[in-house]
């Protein structure tokens, strides 16, 4: 594992002491390293201002006179990021200049199967420019890693942001989400959905899982204020979600409307300190989640005024709120651009995905004409959006000017997956062999493991060590691609998971096969069965 300086520590101490700053502070506080320097600045010249030093508040003014130009139609739009059916992107192009939407989100069926990094940039770039007001183009993705990976092969494989819980250490946080984000900006992305802020409960946590760094709220907040300042580094806006937190929840908001037994004040000491980490480092969005909470039982956060209310005192945030899709079955979808009306109502600065964009912007502009919505606080609304984008737009011409870091992402990629392999079951230290044999696990899998597995000079046929990539097939070796509570069941004296089943992370998993990694991972949940992880990091 290489050396690494330490570039811009957030910690949780700083989360847990106040909430001020958000967008109107930018700038993390530095410490640590050989001299407490960024990467960024010893790679540019120090005078020059460098990602950290752009924020919202700078454009603030530019923002103001865009808005005060737009027309009802423009207003409504602007608080739109909309999405479109199949591969054409002209559609989505289309979609935002018919709609004068602020942006759009791209999402795995927008692309080829298996797209290229190209093939990618073709459809951003066939996106960009289509609005003449001055407000930027949004272009969003749900790119968190792992199993939400909308990008698929186009993008750097990045795994869930539970791998970086194991990892336990900030700095590589950091630089891996910054690496991350410099992929999705040369990708022509502004904005990545991540990272999630959920505090998981483990295996009955269905929707959120290894999406979450862990079951520990403040080393959860530890890796999402990390993961925020990597994520600005990098040129993209990031999205902490979803408020007031969906990990303790044992349903999908994909597929019903959870019910929180907490309420938003009692959260407040746990379930809600990564929020407060990542507004503490600077995240200029929070994503709004489909909760029902305690006193409203019915009503997704979303479209709740309270939930709102409680994000901007508890966690002074005066950026952008952002709501997760409405066009999931949380929310009613048969309310012809209501849904959109009632969000931006209760307190939503930017509506997402609604189930019709067209209808939705049409449902703004008539709740601005009959008084349901006051075109004042759209307004206001919109600055704040534009301003985002703004900074966005400049934060990204900088680190095409030569402001970025200059870290080798495979090198990167590949230390994350070495330092987040997790013993489950065993000795920290694996004996080491020359020959596996795999079973067990898709066909894709032990392909790519025999792959890995030859490249770390491993002879892989019939005989020598048996590897498992199930839980239920027989084996010396049980090997998890997935959350650490899959293999719980394994008979294998020894047990270990990467989390993911990206080249990087079975690369690791060879190293560690053939003896020439230890796993230091430590395990970032509990679990029935987790007893037997022994302590590694």
């Amino acid at each position: 594992m290489r050396p690494r300086l330490v570039i811009i520590a957030v910690t949780v101490v700083l989360a847990l002491t106040g909430c001020s700053g958000g967008l109107n502070n930018p700038k993390p506080e530095t410490s640590g390293g050989a001299d407490g320097a960024s990467r960024s600045a010893q790679k540019a010249d120090p005078a020059a201002p460098g990602p950290a030093d752009i924020g919202p508040d700078d454009f603030a003014d530019e923002a103001e006179t865009i808005v005060d130009s737009f027309s009802d139609d423009e207003l409504a739009g602007s608080l739109i990021i909309g999405t479109w059916s199949g591969t054409d992107a002209q559609t989505g192009a289309n979609m935002i200049e018919d709609n004068h939407l602020g942006g759009v989100i791209v999402m795995a069926d927008n692309l080829p199967e298996n797209p290229t990094p190209d093939q990618v940039k073709g459809v951003t770039d066939t996106i960009k420019g289509t609005r003449s007001t001055g407000q930027p183009v949004s272009i969003g993705v749900d790119q968190e890693g792992g199993p939400v990976s909308r990008l698929s092969t186009g993008a750097l494989p990045f795994p869930p942001l539970m791998a970086l819980g194991a990892a336990q250490d900030p700095e590589l946080t950091q630089t891996a989400t910054q690496v991350q984000a410099q992929n999705l900006t040369d990708l022509g992305f502004t904005i990545d959905f991540a990272p999630t802020a959920d505090v998981t409960t483990g295996e009955k946590d269905v929707a959120i899982n290894v999406r979450s760094a862990g079951d520990d709220h403040k080393d959860v907040a530890e890796v999402v204020a990390q993961a925020a300042t990597g994520y600005h580094l990098g040129g993209v806006a990031s999205s902490a979600k979803h408020f007031p937190g969906h990990g303790r929840l044992h349903s999908d908001s994909h597929e019903s409307l959870p019910v929180s037994k907490k309420s938003i004040k009692e959260l407040e000491d746990t379930d809600l300190l990564p929020f407060k980490s990542a507004v503490r480092a600077g995240v200029p969005m929070v994503m709004m989640g489909h909760i029902g909470l305690p006193d409203a039982k019915t009503t997704p956060s979303t479209l709740n005024k309270d939930a709102y209310k409680a994000l901007r005192d508890t966690l002074d945030f005066d950026g952008v709120i952002i709501t997760d899709a409405l066009n999931m079955k949380a929310v009613d979808q048969n309310q012809s651009g209501g849904e959109t009306v009632g969000a931006l109502s209760a307190g939503a600065d930017i509506a997402v995905m609604p189930p019709d964009s067209a209808a939705a912007q049409q449902a703004v502009v008539k709740a601005m004409k009959n008084g349901d919505l006051k075109k004042d606080a759209l307004q206001k609304k919109a600055e704040r959006v534009v301003a985002m984008q703004l900074a966005t737009a400049e934060t990204q011409k900088t680190i095409a000017g030569g402001g970025a870091s200059a870290e080798d992402p495979q090198e990167v990629l590949a230390d994350v997956a070495e330092t987040s392999l997790t013993v489950l079951k065993g000795e920290c230290t694996f004996a080491g062999t020359d020959s596996i044999s795999i079973v067990g696990g898709s066909e894709k899998e032990k392909s790519a493991l025999a792959d890995a597995a030859k490249d770390a000079g491993l002879a892989v046929g019939s005989e020598g060590t048996r590897v498992s990539l199930s839980p239920n097939t027989s084996a010396e070796v049980a090997v998890g691609t997935a959350a650490p509570w899959t293999m719980r069941n394994t008979s294998a004296n020894t047990a270990v998971t990467a989390y993911d089943s990206n080249p990087d992370a079975l690369g690791a998993v060879a190293k560690w096969l053939k003896g020439d990694l230890t796993a230091t991972g430590t395990l970032p949940v509990e679990y029935d069965g987790s007893a037997k992880a022994p302590s590694c990091g």
